[in-house]
């Protein structure tokens, strides 16, 4: 079986599956079609199959056109039918693995995608599991069930973890030039995902299972969530001393070795670092281990809302205006820079925040004209348009996502308050507060 799934593979015959057509599932493809082979891509959501059948794209970072040449082109097929996984030959799983509300792990969208494949499955297909999980998802939940049909993993059936590192709106790195990790269930699984993955991927780096792999990925959120950490907290020590802290950071990163500059912000966002910390968290308590240094970062990232908050109320009353019936603009709604992309995004938990205290909220964001449908939040808020009229309406400003597309010496020039938890404004000027 593994000899011909290599053939396939080799002479791009190979059909490629997507489970999971969102930021990291709709760039896979993608990538699959430029180098010739034919996708079939799945999906819960209805509407988005119909948008990408219609060569729309839904994500603002991934253009339109590549996705309707696939369609033109026959090479990309959308559906909801999960049973035409049996078309595939190799199989990739690329849902969301979220935390639940006593924050563990919740495999609900792994798991309902690998029982939907089940009953489909045959010999001479490879699965691999995208989504970031704890050590140990891959061989205690994905293997028992792809062998509940009688196939053999490693003879059979191939199964691999393969860590998404997807990085939406990154101009500089892209699917292809990423490195990808994989990690096999056994060296059989390992030779296959290899194979496929270094047909479009420039450089694939193999590890000894599918538990270092997925440990892999928690590692580098894990790196950066601490680190984030730090940083915040310092912050709030410079706050205190009158000490800029991104003139520090700056400075301490001239230093050519043994420093990586990270910077302060309203919190964490993402669907990555403000989670992913927590499945290493939650899976280390069945080996009797607390993780601390984790959850203490954990624990300082979470509070910069609140602690952001607390710099509006300030800077409201210092004007003599409370901030129960003051109407604040936040600037920015996505977790990041350039993209639409919502999830957990710490604008908008500010949004709630004050909205909670009695502000009376609005939100400017160029990517997110009408607030979305999201699981846990809701707005009924349209994107404002950024003039000089509409800003001088707002007793404070709120720069929550520092868009380029905002211009903000008109922003500067006619708010009345500015709260600035990106460190747009550096130059001290009479209006501004700094966050």
């Amino acid at each position: 079986m593994k000899q011909q799934l290599l053939s396939r593979i080799k002479d791009k015959t190979a059909v490629v599956g997507i489970i999971g057509l969102g930021y990291v599932g709709l760039p896979l493809m993608l990538r699959f079609v430029e180098e010739g082979y034919r996708v079939l891509g799945f999906d819960i959501d209805q509407s988005k199959i119909d948008k990408l059948q219609q060569g729309q794209s839904y994500i603002r970072h991934i253009p339109a056109k590549p996705i309707a040449a696939a369609v033109t082109n026959g090479l990309f097929d959308g559906t909801t039918d999960f049973s035409r996984t049996a078309e595939a030959d190799a199989l990739f799983i690329c849902v969301p693995t979220p935390l639940n509300r006593y924050r563990e792990p919740d495999l609900t969208f792994v798991l309902n995608s690998t029982d939907a494949i089940v009953p489909h499955l045959r010999p001479g297909q490879l699965v691999s599991l995208e989504s970031t999980t704890y050590p140990g998802t891959t061989n205690e939940e994905l293997l028992p069930r792809l062998e509940s049909r009688g196939l053999n993993v490693g003879k059979d059936i191939f199964l691999v973890f393969s860590p998404e590192r997807e990085d939406p709106g990154n101009e500089r790195f892209t699917t292809r030039t990423i490195p990808k990790v994989c990690g096999g269930v056994t060296s059989a699984c390992l030779e296959a995902g290899l194979a496929l993955y270094g047909q479009v991927i420039d450089r694939v780096v193999p590890v000894s299972s599918t538990r270092a792999a997925e440990m892999t990925k928690l590692l580098e959120n894990i790196h950066r969530a601490v680190n984030i950490g730090l940083v915040n907290e310092l912050k709030i020590v410079c706050d205190v001393m009158g000490i800029d802290i991104r003139e520090v950071i700056d400075a301490a990163a001239t230093k050519p070795f043994g420093f990586t500059p990270y910077y302060p912000g309203p919190g964490l966002g993402g669907h990555c670092i403000p989670i992913d910390p927590f499945y290493l968290t939650w899976k280390a308590r069945e080996y009797g281990l607390h993780t601390r240094f984790i959850e203490l970062a954990g624990e300082v990232n979470t509070a910069m809302p609140d602690w952001v908050v607390g710099k509006v109320m300030d800077a409201l009353n210092e004007r003599g205006k409370a901030l129960k019936g003051a109407r604040v603009l936040v600037l920015g709604i996505a977790y990041k820079k350039n993209v639409d992309d919502m999830r957990e995004s710490p604008s908008v938990e500010l949004m709630e925040k004050l909205q909670k205290k009695g502000a009376v909220i609005a939100y400017s964001d160029p990517h997110v004209s009408v607030f979305p449908k999201m699981r846990e939040h809701y707005f009924d808020l349209k994107s404002v348009e950024l003039t000089p009229e509409n800003l001088r309406e707002y007793d404070c400003v709120l720069v929550g996502t520092h868009h380029d597309a905002f211009d903000y010496r008109m922003i500067r020039t006619h708010a009345s308050l500015i709260v600035d938890t990106r460190g747009v404004y550096r130059e001290p000027f009479a209006t501004l507060v700094k966050a």
